[in-house]
């Protein structure tokens, strides 16, 4: 089981006041990829003194020691998400929002082969799909 944010963030020496626990586990319990306007609303739900500011000074923090990834994803929001140790890319559904998480062999082996004919080892990469629902469609057409 992978560490929680908080234990993470404790890990680093970071000092972990009780409005940053708060927005700690309310991260760990996201299952979405939240802005700091989402992470604030559900802190403060928790927690009714816990300020916007508060909110993004944490995730500040959080994202320059490793512990969360900062996502652009082409809605003018910057979107937060646990620093995985797996990796994975998104899909984006333009209309809604919806961010989808998803691993495919095929991608990764292809990149590899693009990279070694164009004479690289590939060390790294960011993939982000966009794109809408096709109506009637199934969620996973394997």
């Amino acid at each position: 089981m992978s560490k929680t944010i908080q234990t993470r963030a404790t890990d680093a020496g970071l000092r972990m006041t009780g409005q940053r626990r708060i927005i700690a586990r309310v991260l760990d319990a996201s299952t979405d990829h939240p802005d700091a306007e989402e992470l604030h609303a559900r802190a403060a739900a928790l927690d009714k003194r816990i300020s916007l500011a508060t909110v993004y000074r944490t995730v500040k923090l959080f994202e320059e020691e490793g512990i969360l990834e900062k996502h652009a994803f082409g809605d003018g929001r910057a979107r937060y998400e646990a620093a995985h140790t797996a990796h994975h890319d998104h899909l984006i559904d333009t209309a809604t929002g919806q961010v989808i998480e998803f691993v495919d062999p095929e991608i990764e082996a292809l990149q590899d082969r693009i990279a070694r004919r164009l004479g690289y080892r590939l060390t790294g990469h960011r993939l982000e799909l966009f794109g809408t629902r096709i109506e009637g469609a199934p969620r996973d057409p394997d």
